[in-house]
């Protein structure tokens, strides 16, 4: 029996680019198990050494999670949809309000109050009651960049009455594609001065709280104990899995978004009444896979949606109407502008939010996300772009490998020989290993793994340039295009 399985994009490099695939089979794992003998390259993504589905895979039938229902054994029909849903950083009870910390019966609104939330007070669903609560809400912020924007300015303009923003970024000119709270004179700023500015001049009842500073194990607490909610705007996994672990402890809702290109990823986590992050992705995927923004690129509109949605969700949460996404996972293909909702279960056994937990305390997530790829390289392993430009001028032999994709090294290139990391185990014949080799990417991190590969696969003489083109453009050659 033919199923049709949907690939993501992450993974669409393995199935030639395609999004759909006809796969053999009468249950989800051999639908999978046909996949991977079509495609052998997914199998290392899809299942790890001892062959079971890697944890931050999750394989839906048609809208239905069945990772924690029968599993692979699940039987399927000629109409069933597979799809292969990876991290890439509802259906339930309504939740009754967010509960803040103030009476709804001791906030006042002004006149002008009340003349600029005129659209809200004339629906019932909000009215003064709505309004009231929206006002004495205090909603936590992570980060104040593509998300953040529409975050912060809507939920100002809806009349949140404390919002805090935690950032320590400052504003460059790759942001202003997308991030809408900053503009060309804020270049310099910290978002966290620019975001102030903007959220105040929208709307000036607003109290805005800022934390300059990563979010940590050791300040997550203490930071979000102080809210009624938390809405994310991260782009890192290691963040991700540090909120979700903090709002379960502490009990507090949170709204999740996720971009990627031309895809987004909204749903609710409460620990009341529904999954965690840690339902969805038991752990995160290996570094690289999914790129961040800096890598992989957005579409600027996109986080416009994504984070209008979850501004909406936040708002719905604080006035106890409607249906928030507790249980549902909202995904948005913004190229074929379509929505697909996909269920989601908890987890008996998750380590954080089920009754057998085994995390009662904040971990170090940048281990658990084995993110420090550069750690792993010896100072022997790394060169920066003084000395590679000394060598190149003293006329030594040095071969130059760009991992980057070729859309890239059209827009700036150091003339060196382009196989784009995912491709690389499939035509490392194309190298030679006596030669002196000096792998580079955008900024680092891709060529770091490129390194790795190469001296796990023979090759003595390979080094990472530091900073990758964007450090050659910035000290070596200020008239190369920066992106």
């Amino acid at each position: 029996m033919s199923i049709k399985v949907m690939i993501p994009t992450p993974l669409r490099q393995y199935t030639e680019k395609k999004e759909t695939v006809e796969a053999e089979g009468k249950t989800a794992g051999e639908i999978l198990d046909d996949l991977t003998k079509q495609y052998s390259q997914l199998k290392k993504h899809l299942y790890n050494e001892n062959g079971e589905l890697r944890s931050y895979v999750n394989i839906y039938v048609n809208d239905e999670d069945i990772r924690y229902l029968q599993k692979g054994n699940t039987a399927l029909k000629e109409t069933d949809i597979v799809s292969i849903i990876p991290s890439i950083a509802g259906g339930s009870d309504i939740l009754e309000e967010v509960k803040t910390e103030k009476s709804v019966d001791d906030v006042k609104l002004s006149n002008e109050e009340i003349l600029r939330y005129s659209r809200h007070l004339i629906m019932p669903e909000v009215g003064m009651k709505g309004q009231k609560k929206l006002k004495a809400a205090k909603v936590l912020m992570i980060g104040a960049g593509g998300l953040g924007s529409p975050l912060g300015m809507y939920l100002s303009a809806a009349g949140v009455g404390t919002l805090g923003i935690v950032d320590f970024d400052v504003v460059d000119e790759t942001n202003l594609q997308r991030q809408l709270l900053h503009n060309t004179t804020d270049v310099g700023k910290t978002k966290l001065k620019s975001a102030k500015e903007k959220i105040t001049n929208i709307n000036p009842n607003v109290k805005v709280v800022t934390y300059e500073t990563r979010l940590t194990s050791e300040n997550a607490t203490d930071i979000i104990s102080g809210y009624d909610l938390v809405v994310d705007g991260t782009d890192n996994f290691p963040t991700r899995y540090l909120v979700n672990d903090a709002c379960v402890l502490l009990g507090k809702p949170y709204v999740y978004g996720s971009i990627f290109r031309f895809e987004g990823q909204v749903t609710v986590f409460d620990p009341e009444s529904g999954p965690c992050y840690r339902c969805l992705y038991p752990a995160p995927p290996p570094p690289g896979l999914v790129p961040s923004c800096a890598e992989g690129g957005v579409i600027g509109v996109l986080p416009g949606i994504i984070g209008s949605l979850q501004a909406l969700e936040a708002i719905k949460l604080i006035i106890g109407e409607g249906e928030p996404l507790i249980g549902r996972l909202l995904l948005f293909d913004a190229l074929k502008l379509k929505f697909r909702e996909l269920k989601l279960h908890k987890n008996p056994d998750c380590p954080v939010c089920s009754t057998n937990s085994t995390i009662h305390e904040l971990i170090d997530y940048e281990e658990f996300c084995g993110i420090s790829v550069n750690d792993n390289l010896s100072l022997q392993d790394v060169i920066n772009v003084k000395e590679l430009k000394e060598k190149l001028d003293n006329k030594e032999d040095i071969f130059i490998l760009d991992v980057r994709e070729p859309h890239e090294y059209e827009i700036s290139n150091l003339n060196g020989y382009l196989i784009p990391l995912n491709d690389l185990p499939e035509r490392i014949n194309e190298l030679d290993s006596s030669k002196e080799m000096v792998i580079h990417c955008k900024m680092g991190s891709r060529s770091a793994q490129a390194v790795e590969f190469l001296k796990r696969s023979g090759f003595k003489k390979v080094k990472n340039l530091a900073g990758g083109i964007n450090a050659w453009a910035d000290k070596i050659d200020r008239n190369m295009p920066v992106y």
